[in-house]
């Protein structure tokens, strides 16, 4: 199984996701176009409701940011991720424009993808996504110099709009993940836990994590 970090930002970093419903939306789109049919509309959504899906791709792990995203995961068959993408894009970019009332682009391109290889450094990868949200109060995190654990640990559990939750046995939006490609790499709560509290306090790790930064 291939992995894939996915990345796409807001057109000029304009912020993307203004609200709560925003983000709400956007995790809804990742379940709904991440299917082989087309998007269903009012008629049809009970019938989708007891029809299996056939899926595009595998989420492992997500992070939403006010003006960007990252999504962590692999394709089902040739062809799918770029075409899971660019229903997503494509589909909020729509629902964007109609809601604030604006025209033209609202992401920066279509989307950057890279191949994450199976190295010492895949590891890192959900723990980066994961820590993202930290770059709106605790900045010092990608220095390795953070060192108020617990506020930035609080910090993270408060914030919804990334699979943080649902890999630390809270339900948050299991619907949209497959987790289990992943947890068995991660660990118990208390064992991802101390992995981040190593992370953010040590420069060596947080400089690892944030080379796989794609954008």
């Amino acid at each position: 199984m291939d992995f894939y970090h996915l990345v796409n930002r807001g057109v000029d970093k304009r912020e993307v996701f203004t609200e709560e419903g925003d983000y709400i939306r956007f995790i809804h789109d990742m379940y709904v176009f991440n299917d082989t049919q087309s998007a269903p509309n009012s008629a049809v959504k009970a019938r989708m409701a007891i029809r299996k899906r056939d899926l595009l791709v595998r989420i492992h792990a997500f992070c939403l940011m006010p003006n960007h995203y990252h999504i962590l995961a692999s394709p089902v068959r040739d062809g799918s991720l770029s075409l899971f993408m660019r229903k997503l894009n494509m589909g909020y970019a729509k629902y964007f424009n109609e809601k604030y009332g604006r025209t033209g682009v609202l992401w920066q391109g279509t989307f950057r993808k890279v191949l994450i290889e199976r190295d010492s450094h895949f590891r890192y990868i959900p723990y980066y996504i994961h820590l993202n949200p930290l770059d709106l109060t605790h900045t010092q995190w990608r220095l390795g110099t953070l060192h108020d654990h617990k506020n930035a640990l609080e910090y993270l559990h408060k914030y919804r709009w990334s699979s943080y939750l649902d890999y630390n046995g809270i339900r948050n939006f299991p619907s949209i993940l497959h987790t289990s490609d992943l947890r068995h790499m991660l660990g118990t709560n208390k064992e991802q836990d101390a992995e981040i509290r190593s992370i953010i306090s040590a420069p060596e790790l947080a400089q690892a994590s944030s080379n796989l930064e794609v954008l």
